[in-house]
This record gives structure tokens, C-alpha cells and sequence, in this order.
């Protein structure tokens, strides 16, 4: 080996070790930045799975109660472990809404659907459309227009039409009928024959019987 390639090799040598002791700090700094993040994803992800098991329990003894006729202890304990969002909190206000109703309370049914601040997309338009419900059956027609919104499916077009009659805007509430006809599924024939009787009350025809009437 000549002597000017061992000086090549030494001098790329000290280059080397010269970028280590100028880089070392930053190069252990990374290394321990990925090793925490490794760390706080695994903590964030039995965080997650202890949160998740802890509202199943909660959902767990809250319809447990329901199931015994205690709302309120049903009530305590969904307000004690602050189910005020995602699934586990839709799903258990809806349950626990049902048997107030069922008990005649359609105000504390009102007040703990209102209490959900964010059931999530797939359970969202679920429990608007039970709220709006509930607040036709309790004679507040603006309350129940405002919850729905500008929700389009048939369930919500049928709860408009439902306001808007309490409402004594019939005109609109055709209108309504006639849209969640149009929206509904061909097979969901229970619910259609409903709505046409809700149709012919509120002084509409459905279109099937217009066009025979020709």
C-alpha cells in the first residue's frame, strides 16, 4: 500500500472521528428522542386500552341499574364517570333516555341526550333524531327544528315534519313528509305506510295514491 493511500485512510480516520466528537450530543439526542417516543406511543396505547376497559365497566353497571329500575343511580353513575362523549356515552344515554321515557320523564330523557357533547359520527344523527323527538313530544317545536339542523336523511325529514305540525306549519311540514318519502328506502314499508298517513293528516296525498286518483 503506498504511503500517500495510508495517509488518505488516516486522514479520513480523524475526519471520521472528528464528526463524532462534534456530532455525538445531537446523534444521542435523536436516538433518545425516538427511543421516547417509542415509550410514550406503547404508555398513550395502554392509556387508550385502560380508558376503553374502564367505560365498558361504567356501561356495564349503568345498564346494569337501567335493568333494575334505578334511573337514578343509572344517572349518578354515568355522571360520575363523565360519559359525555364517543360511542360508550351515545349509546348509554340512549339506553338510559328510553327508560325514562318509558318511566314518564321525557325531561330528564331531554336533559340526557342534551348532556352528550359528542356521540361521534356513526351515533350522532341517532340521538339528534331521538332529542328531536322528544322535544316534539314535549311541544317544543323550535327546540326540535334547531337539533335537527339540515340533516337530510328520511328519519330527520319525518321528525322535521312532526315539529313543524306541532309547530301548526302544515304547509312545511307536506313538504317534509313528501321529502322523507322520497328519501326513504323501497323496502322499509312499515315505516312508509306511516308516513304517508303522516302525509294524508297534514292534508297531502301520497304520490303512489295521486297517481292512481288520475
Amino acid at each position: 500500500m503506498a504511503v500517500d493511500e495510508l495517509l488518505d485512510e488516516h486522514e479520513q480516520g480523524e475526519r471520521v472521528r472528528q464528526w463524532v466528537r462534534e456530532n455525538a450530543l445531537g446523534v444521542f439526542a435523536g436516538i433518545a428522542v425516538a427511543l421516547g417516543l417509542v415509550w410514550g406511543f406503547q404508555q398513550w396505547q395502554a392509556h387508550q386500552l385502560e380508558q376503553r376497559m374502564a367505560q365498558g365497566d361504567a356501561y356495564a353497571a349503568v345498564n346494569a341499574s337501567i335493568a333494575a329500575g334505578d334511573l337514578d343511580k343509572a344517572r349518578d353513575l354515568a355522571a360520575a364517570a363523565e360519559l359525555n362523549d364517543g360511542a360508550f356515552a351515545a349509546l348509554l344515554a340512549l339506553d338510559l333516555a328510553k327508560a325514562q321515557v318509558d318511566a314518564g320523564d321525557t325531561d330528564a330523557a331531554i336533559a340526557t341526550l342534551a348532556a352528550l357533547t359528542d356521540p361521534g359520527p356513526a351515533l350522532e344523527p341517532v340521538v339528534a333524531r331521538r332529542l328531536a323527538s322528544l322535544h316534539v313530544a314535549a311541544g317544543k317545536a323550535d327546540e326540535a327544528l334547531a337539533v335537527l339542523g339540515d340533516a337530510a336523511d328520511a328519519g330527520s325529514l319525518e321528525t322535521r315534519g312532526d315539529a313543524l305540525v306541532v309547530a301548526g306549519r302544515t304547509d312545511d311540514a307536506r313538504a317534509a313528509y313528501t321529502a322523507a318519502l322520497a328519501a326513504l328506502d323501497v323496502a322499509a314499508v312499515p315505516q312508509r305506510r306511516i308516513l304517508e298517513i303522516k302525509l294524508i293528516d297534514a292534508g297531502g296525498v301520497p304520490a303512489h295514491t295521486e297517481g292512481n286518483a288520475r
